[in-house]
């Protein structure tokens, strides 16, 4: 052994000096003796001890499922989505048969399109296949010569059984058409901001091409009609609205309706109020119209799509439920989350903020279940923000957090379907930019269609429990929602579950599966931002891969990444996925 100094030959005497230095044996010896020296004397520094295995990791978290009986099941359909007639004014409706647009829907179906929003209650039908022409003056797409002939001769059957159209449109009519668009953003914003709508015409030819776009992708049409076109004694006035009708039936169009879009401003923005009892009156005499329309006479209606339910709107709500609580298929009503802009990042990860959507919920179930105990419920148009989002924030990999829990929470409480604002154009909250490019929130949405199923199971945590203080209140940071698994997906048999985990913590979590999901194979798909933008990204990566759409306009492939039976699930900070627990053979999952 190699000795760093030698030792005297003879022993020291009692005041002999103590060698100058150790071998590194005798050093370890001596260090051990002076620190238990020092604490006899009083120092009670405590030492660095091994700890037992059972308490090596305090952050250790178990998670279990109840597989028996599911706590809830929504609706196919849960997760749906909007468009806003506000397309009819930039132009974007002409673009709808784009093969990528329409590629991109397809992806979310089975799914309801919702034709609505502020402009709903400034729409007016027209049947007329091109109302400028017949005029003698310049059609509203000017800015290219026979641009609407253009575009019906690039339409292309892609599915002749439906006779579906779809369309390839050239660079420079997209270029010209984003053009347009951004000029009349701000036309569109500045009515917004001033709450002042022009009214819009939707022809006989407009309405083949939104419902071309919802047939080809598989979406079932929700048409809002104009609930502001009022008689002198403030009754609806229905003309506009049959005449819609007749030509929809004429066609034989699958559509289901609703009448008027957040009643409750209709003061602020027309001027003339309508309470909760002639709203009601209204549901009814639409429902008298349809009756006699073969093709509409047991058509779905919903509504009074409310707005935030706040003391005047619980109102409101109280008075339709008294008078045609009964007539609706489903109750629906909206939500923001932000009133005005989002100012920073870190905004859409406060739990406060996500659990703003509880008490709301309630506040509605309360007053629907005291008319019609059992009626559906619709969260029918959520926002992150008012006025449309903010650009490069509320279509970030960061709004995400926000949007999956609403879809977690909603189906937790029951909630039956909730509808997205918006899947194309509208303001910046949409899932589409207008490049017809997926943003974050898409891919977002369309892991959950692929993965997640109707029925929602109970989902038991342990290792999460803090003592609450005085005066504050705990808000989970990770957040843990249990589906069985999509059934239509057909790389999982029947019986497996599929989780959805939150972590909003700025560190990793460690979650071991217990009980029924103990020592069973799990897919993880982790979703996760891409590129140098951090949250901020519009771009994202599917564990570690980026989700981009195929040259030839098609969706990806959603490949999983397979983890060893019985391994700790290891949850990344400020992230979200999906991980799909194979071979449960949970009996709730089992049957439809």
């Amino acid at each position: 052994m190699r000795v760093l100094c030698a030792f005297p030959e003879a022993m020291p005497s009692s005041n002999s000096r103590p060698p100058a230095c150790l071998a590194p044996g005798a050093l370890y010896l001596a260090l051990l003796l002076h620190l238990s020296l020092s604490s006899q004397a009083g120092d009670r520094r405590p030492l660095p001890v091994e700890r037992a295995p059972g308490l090596k990791e305090k952050t250790l978290i178990l998670l279990d499922v109840s597989t028996k009986n599911p706590v809830r099941t929504v609706n196919e359909n849960f997760l749906s989505l909007q468009l806003d007639p506000s397309i009819i004014h930039d132009g974007w409706l002409d673009f709808l048969s784009s093969k990528r647009l329409v590629t991109l829907a397809r992806g979310l179906s089975p799914a309801f399109l919702r034709f609505g929003g502020k402009r709903t209650d400034f729409l007016q039908f027209q049947n007329l296949r091109n109302p400028a022409k017949s005029r003698g003056g310049p059609g509203p797409d000017y800015y290219l010569k026979n641009y609407e002939d253009d575009i019906v001769r690039s339409d292309v059957a892609l599915d002749k059984q439906k006779g579906c159209k779809i369309a390839q449109h050239p660079d420079v009519m997209l270029e010209l058409q984003r053009e347009k668009a951004a000029q009349m953003h701000l036309v569109l914003l500045k009515e917004q901001f001033s709450n002042t709508y022009s009214n819009l015409i939707l022809t006989a030819r407009s309405l083949d091409k939104l419902y071309n776009f919802a047939d080809c992708s598989g979406l079932h049409l929700i048409f809002a009609l104009n609930a502001l076109r009022r008689n002198p004694n403030n009754s609806w006035n229905s003309s506009s609205a049959l005449s819609l009708l007749k030509y929809s039936a004429s066609k034989k169009y699958n559509i289901s309706w609703e009448l008027g879009n957040e009643p409750n401003n209709y003061r602020t923005m027309h001027g003339r109020a309508v309470n909760g009892s002639q709203l009601g009156k209204d549901y009814i005499q639409l429902k008298s119209l349809l009756q006699p329309i073969r093709i509409y006479s047991r058509a779905s209606l919903y509504g009074p799509n409310i707005g935030r339910p706040r003391k005047n709107v619980i109102a409101l709500l109280d008075g339709f439920m008294k008078v045609a609580g009964s007539t609706v298929d489903a109750v629906t009503w909206q939500h923001c989350y932000i009133d005005g802009q989002v100012v920073k990042v870190m905004d859409f990860l406060k739990t406060r903020l996500l659990d703003t959507l509880s008490d709301q919920i309630r506040k509605i179930q309360k007053v629907v279940n005291t008319y019609t105990p059992g009626k559906k419920i619709w969260l029918e148009g959520v926002v992150t923000t008012s006025a449309g989002g903010t650009n490069n924030l509320s279509d970030s990999y960061a709004a995400g957090f926000l949007w999956l829990n609403t879809l977690g929470m909603l189906a937790n409480q029951g909630i039956d379907v909730v509808i997205r604002h918006s899947f194309f154009d509208h303001g910046y909250n949409h899932l589409v930019d207008q490049n017809f490019n997926p943003l974050p929130d898409y891919w977002l949405s369309l892991l959950y269609k692929r993965l997640i199923g109707p029925k929602v199971l109970a989902v038991h945590v342990a290792g999460l429990q803090r003592k609450p203080r005085p005066g504050r209140v705990i808000r989970d940071k990770l957040r843990i929602y249990a589906h069985c698994t999509n059934h239509h997906n057909h790389n999982y048999v029947r019986g497996s579950i599929t989780l959805f985990i939150i972590n909003l913590h700025r560190s990793r979590k460690k979650i071991k599966l217990a009980g029924t999901l103990r020592d069973k194979l799990v897919h993880q798909y982790l979703l996760q931002p891409y590129g140098q933008e951090g949250l901020k990204s519009k771009s994202v990566q599917l564990n570690g891969q980026p989700l981009v759409m195929v040259d030839d306009g098609t969706l990806p492939e959603l490949k999983p990444r397979p983890l060893r039976a019985g391994r700790t699930l290891v949850i990344p900070p400020v992230t979200m996925g999906f991980y799909v627990v194979k071979n449960v053979n949970a009996l709730a999952c089992r049957y439809r």
